[in-house]
């Protein structure tokens, strides 16, 4: 069997490593733009940060590492085109400027997505950044230690910008965080996790300037000079784009059937509409839990799972991907936070009826010296009770309860069953009563009209 992989990234590794343990004949041809294979963006913070001092740590493998187990790697090419009908893939050697055709048995597409570009004038100016990718990691790098750079405006308050806002604010540099929407990870985490994310940035001399249109990117000698909104106008050195990602998907108009959103159209078996072209990663919608639609959750977690199914799938439809929650963490300067399922700031577009709860707790027994407070949200489904999203945020790490809650929203748990379950105590870890009971608990009273004993 001979199989093509396009995209060498979460998606793309997974894939072939199955194909590696499934299909030990099998001959395997891999593709990537670049000339590194196997980058963690996920990684990127952490490399900005120095906390990963040397760029080639952060990818899966190496060419050599996929050649040594007989995985032929075109690095430096890329895939213009597919014929569907003819079984082959059209690549270009970047190096040499070749073009040629490959023939493939089955095709495993990993193509991942773009960073956003905004429409407005002056993204062609000289210090106008995007972060995806090991190349825009190492630009971004060089700014962070370039002494010049004093003023940086970040554009877009999502994850990839605040990951931005702390590295570059961590290298002594001035930031202003710039976003339409009017509070910071407007679609990651609720109001109240937000007002004090917010309070914390501000506090620490970050411009955090919400509700805010940017109308162009102004630049002298070919060079940014500052960003104007519909509001203001704020200097900058450096300008970092991070307003989303579209999938990179263009190239495949025409040949296989995409979603409205560009993204490629793929059944429970990871299979698009050619025969033997399978799809997995960022391209790709996802089965979401909660309301069991179709969304585009972009986390290497769903990347991943989604490639083991298409490789596992490649002779004969035999598994199916599950639904996922898009379950994920993360933190800004001494917070950390994780997120599942609906929140009330998605809750109108799920299309269920919904209702939450907030709640402020420690993690551990008061009588314990240097507890720090946690802050905790559940989302449930009016009239059945069923869980269908939770936040969660703390200085201290409580990030990891954050999968119990997706389990509980994929086992279709109910706030009474969680409120119950069966956790452990020792004060040195946690409260008599698990946080997350507790949490289940406040909800299921507020679903029932219980009025809180107060003692």
């Amino acid at each position: 069997m001979n199989i093509v992989v396009v995209g060498t990234s979460h998606g793309g590794y997974e894939a072939v490593k199955t194909a590696l343990e499934t299909y030990p004949d099998a001959k395997i041809k891999l593709f990537e733009q670049t000339d590194k294979v196997s980058f963690l963006s996920c990684g990127i913070q952490l490399y900005l940060e120095d906390a990963v001092q040397n760029i080639d740590y952060i990818h899966y493998a190496t060419r050599e590492g996929y050649s040594d187990q007989g995985v032929d790697v075109y690095a430096h090419h890329q895939v213009t085109g597919l014929d569907p009908k003819a079984k082959t893939i059209h690549a270009i050697n970047l190096d040499t400027q070749k073009a040629s055709d490959i023939s493939y048995d089955k095709l495993v597409l990993t193509p991942g997505a773009v960073p956003r570009q905004l429409p407005f004038k002056g993204n062609d100016l000289e210090n106008v950044y995007f972060l995806r990718g090991r190349e825009w990691a190492l630009k971004n790098k060089a700014k962070i230690n370039d002494p010049n750079i004093k003023d940086v405006v970040v554009i877009g308050s999502g994850y990839i910008g605040i990951e931005l806002v702390e590295a570059y604010v961590k290298a002594g540099k001035q930031v202003t965080v710039i976003d339409v929407a009017d509070r910071i990870l407007p679609t990651y985490l609720d109001k109240e996790f937000t007002d004090l994310l917010t309070a914390d940035l501000i506090k620490r001399g970050i411009n955090v300037q919400l509700g805010e249109k940017v109308q162009e990117i102004q630049g002298q000698n070919g060079k940014a000079t500052a960003v104007a909104t519909d509001k203001g106008v704020y200097p900058a050195d450096l300008v970092v784009e991070a307003a989303g990602v579209v999938p990179n998907t263009e190239w495949l108009k025409g040949t296989i059937e995409q979603n409205p959103n560009g993204t490629i159209k793929v059944d429970r078996y990871q299979r698009t509409s050619a025969p033997d072209v399978f799809a997995a990663g960022d391209a790709c919608m996802i089965d979401y839990s909660p309301n069991g639609e179709k969304m585009p959750i972009a986390l290497a977690t769903n990347a991943r799972r989604q490639a083991v199914v298409a490789a596992l799938n490649l002779e004969k439809p035999s598994v199916e991907m599950p639904s996922v929650s898009g379950t994920s963490a993360l933190s800004l300067f001494d917070y950390k936070f994780a997120t599942t399922g609906i929140k009330e700031a998605t809750a109108a577009k799920s299309g269920l009826k919904t209702q939450s709860v907030f709640v402020e707790d420690y993690y551990r027994p008061s009588f314990v010296p240097d507890t720090e407070k946690i802050y905790m949200k559940l989302t449930y489904e009016v009239g059945t009770n069923r869980i269908v999203g939770g936040q969660l945020m703390s200085k201290h790490d409580i990030t990891p309860a954050i999968n119990t809650l997706s389990l509980a929203i994929q086992t279709k748990q109910t706030t009474q069953q969680l409120a119950l379950a069966d956790f452990f105590f020792q004060p040195e870890f946690d409260q008599q009563w698990n946080y997350l009971c507790e949490l289940a608990k406040a909800a299921y009273k507020k679903a029932n009209n219980i009025v809180p004993a107060n003692l």
